[in-house]
């Protein structure tokens, strides 16, 4: 990863894709908003990813608590070679990654009903998808420095 980039993270959804950024010293995540999943979401992601400067791109990865792929994961798969292809052909260089997302939505559900939020606020749908890019993003970071103390 490159000095000052960021990380972005992304709960890939059909119709929303939930967003967060990290903060240079890839310490902490953002929530950002969420983005409408359609013909406007490269575009619009692609312009967020280069004024970010982001070096990695972390994709929830849905497995069920089998561990098991689903229908959710194959999509999340094709997600991620339509986002690679963007990417290259704009020749734009990010490391993409899967990270595994299970509980994330629950957790981030959680978090808002406690939050003091009011009830019709919490109930939009993009703010979970949000939550729940900020909640994957920092289990990523997180797991990151758990290996780097351990060398």
């Amino acid at each position: 990863m490159t000095v000052n980039s960021k990380l972005l993270a992304l709960d890939f959804g059909e119709k929303r894709i939930g967003i967060a950024v990290s903060d240079e010293n890839k310490k902490y995540s953002f929530a950002r908003d969420y983005m409408q999943n359609d013909k406007d979401f490269l575009p619009g992601i692609f312009r967020l990813i280069r004024e970010e400067n982001i070096s990695r791109i972390i994709i929830g990865y849905p497995l069920n608590f089998k561990s098991e792929k689903t229908i959710q994961t194959e999509k999340t798969e094709a997600f991620r070679k339509i986002l690679e292809d963007y990417l290259f052909k704009n020749s734009y260089t990010a490391d993409i990654v899967f990270f595994d997302e299970r509980l994330t939505s629950k957790i981030a559900e959680s978090g808002l009903l406690n939050s003091g939020m009011k009830k019709k606020k919490r109930q939009e749908k993009g703010i979970v998808d949000s939550m729940s890019a900020q909640i994957i993003l920092q289990d990523y970071i997180d797991k990151l420095k758990n290996q780097e103390d351990r060398i």
